[in-house]
């Protein structure tokens, strides 16, 4: 009980946070009531699904999901350039494929961290994730080839272990 009370006053920060962030309504005398009530409502159905729990306890996911993502950006922006590369080079630079990788990922979370990080960065979609295999596509081999090299992997497991 002492737990979920945690997770549940974390879940309001963080929801209350955003909220107020994005709607930027801070004393709209019926925005401010409906959000309140949406907030609760949430909460209530989050708790009544029983998902309150650490894995999805957004506080302790902040601190190393701060270490992944720039990384991320880093290679979201590379593949971008790739992309436009093979853009201007024409219809000769793809070599569209599927591919197979072996995750090491040992939990949902972290298979599916590293499934949208794949599916996130251009030139690359994630297909299907199985435990121990994740299937896509890609534009052309060398996204293959940098996919195979393990350092996304590697990265997403070291992350999952932290959360």
């Amino acid at each position: 009980m002492k737990r979920t009370l945690r997770y549940v006053l974390n879940w309001t920060l963080v929801l209350a946070v955003i909220w107020l962030l994005f709607s930027g309504m801070w004393d709209h005398p019926i925005i401010v009531p409906l959000g309140v009530a949406s907030l609760i409502l949430t909460l209530y159905l989050t708790y009544r699904l029983g998902i309150m729990d650490k894995e999805g306890d957004p506080l302790h996911l902040i601190v190393p999901s701060l270490k992944y993502w720039p990384w991320l950006m880093g290679q979201i922006i590379r593949a971008n350039l790739q992309v436009a590369g093979c853009i201007l080079r024409g219809s000769q630079s793809l070599s569209p494929r599927m591919a197979r990788l072996r995750s090491t990922q040992e939990t949902d979370l972290g298979r599916a961290i590293m499934a949208n990080s794949i599916t996130l960065t251009p030139g690359t979609v994630t297909v299907q994730v199985r435990t121990g295999e994740i299937d896509y596509y890609a534009m052309n081999a060398s996204l293959v080839a940098e996919l195979d090299e393990g350092e996304m992997n590697r990265r997403v497991t070291q992350l999952e272990r932290e959360l």
